[in-house]
């Protein structure tokens, strides 16, 4: 999926908690104090984790606000992109425009600036290594992605992809990665949200780079999951791990659903301004944008195969 990567030494980490004593795929962990060694070993070998209710009630709908009165100013504002990262706008069913993904979200919120500060996070900063920073505005900053299924989308689902692959549009071979996500809504499997491949980081990057086409691919897996997420949810997935984002089975408002990405970083600080060029990997997705949004057929096509 759009995720930031996080660079992390736990991933390497030996465990001595074996594969046949961890509670089964679909486990759903509480956030503690700190991130237990179960916790540490699940992440290790299937590449996810998956925490309820993190976020609390009246910070989802603050943020979910928020969204409407950023989009209202970069719409009042013409922008069309953000530090050089493109701002995906969609059509509405009534045929007004509305942003799909909103990156460097922390940089125009002080409420999202202070929830990804929260306290609760720090577990999740002490895994994934000493002196780590939030990327406000590195990388494409605090991602907020907004699905919804309707024929103006742009962005009503996102096809199999691991996100390694972007490591090589900045000049350097995949890096081991965690993608941090907040959850906003109550998605079902029916409902579309995040499928993954559990233990598919663990690939070589031959398979990495060649097992599934790139963001166009989005039929099933069977070894797939699903992680149906409830308001405020946080999940962890190892950036390797293979992944898609389904459409929802349900459209219109009944689709709608938003998930956050916090870039956790460490290293050399490397903020991006308006004058930093658009990364490769976004001109690709422009070019793929562009052609679903051509192609008249495409929609009629995405509704028959919700029967399927």
């Amino acid at each position: 999926m759009s995720a930031n990567a996080k660079k992390s030494t736990v991933l390497t980490e030996e465990s001595s908690i074996m594969k046949s004593d961890l509670p089964p795929l679909g486990t759903i962990f509480t956030l503690g104090d700190t991130i237990t060694e179960e916790q540490r070993a699940f992440l290790n070998i299937w590449g996810y984790l998956h925490f309820r209710g993190v976020v609390k009630p009246d910070e989802v709908t603050r943020v979910l606000s928020e969204l409407v009165r950023i989009e209202e100013l970069w719409l009042s504002e013409g922008r069309t992109k953000i530090n050089g990262v493109p701002i995906f706008w969609g059509r509405d069913v009534d045929g007004s425009r509305f942003i799909q993904r909103f990156p460097f979200t922390s940089e125009f919120s002080e409420d999202i600036r202070t929830l990804v500060r929260s306290e609760r996070f720090e577990p999740i900063r002490q895994m994934i290594g000493d002196d780590i920073r939030v990327g406000d505005a590195e990388k494409d900053g605090v991602v907020i992605n907004r699905y919804k299924n309707v024929p103006g989308s742009v962005y009503p689902r996102l096809g199999w992809h691991t996100d390694g692959l972007r490591d090589l549009f900045y000049g350097r071979m995949p890096q081991p990665m965690l993608n941090v996500g907040v959850h906003f809504n109550e998605v079902s499997r029916a409902d579309g949200g995040l499928r993954l491949i559990p233990g598919s980081q663990n690939q070589d990057f031959w398979r990495m780079a060649f097992a599934k086409p790139y963001f166009v691919w989005h039929r099933e897996d069977p070894r797939e999951i699903c992680v149906e997420t409830q308001p405020g949810d946080v999940t962890i997935h190892d950036g390797r791990l293979w992944h898609r984002v389904a459409r929802s089975q349900n459209l219109g408002n009944a689709s709608l659903r938003h998930s956050m990405y916090v870039p956790y970083l460490k290293g050399p600080y490397e903020p991006k301004t308006d004058w930093t060029p658009t990364p490769g990997y976004h001109h690709l997705g422009r070019v793929l944008r562009a052609v679903r949004m051509a192609n008249p057929r495409v929609w009629p096509a995405h509704i028959r195969s919700l029967r399927r």
